[in-house]
């Protein structure tokens, strides 16, 4: 186990999470900008995608933050 008590697999799980949620948030990304340039940005939608995004971002950084071993300083 490492400092923060994880095991390899965990770790490696952790890791696949994460990229697959980059990823999520990555093709958010690309529908947002597609909604707009294709000029029919329906603005629910375009909050709802944008909620989405920033949910994901707040769920990797507690998965990124897992990862990262406590410096006590």
């Amino acid at each position: 186990m490492d400092d923060k008590g994880l095991t390899p697999e965990e770790r490696a799980a952790l890791v696949e999470q994460i990229e697959r949620l980059r990823e999520e948030h990555r093709d958010l990304d690309a529908a947002i900008e597609a909604l707009r340039d294709a000029g029919q940005a329906d603005q629910l939608q375009v909050q709802r995608l944008k909620k989405r995004k920033l949910l994901l971002r707040d769920k990797l950084a507690r998965l990124e933050d897992q990862l990262t071993p406590d410096i006590i300083a």
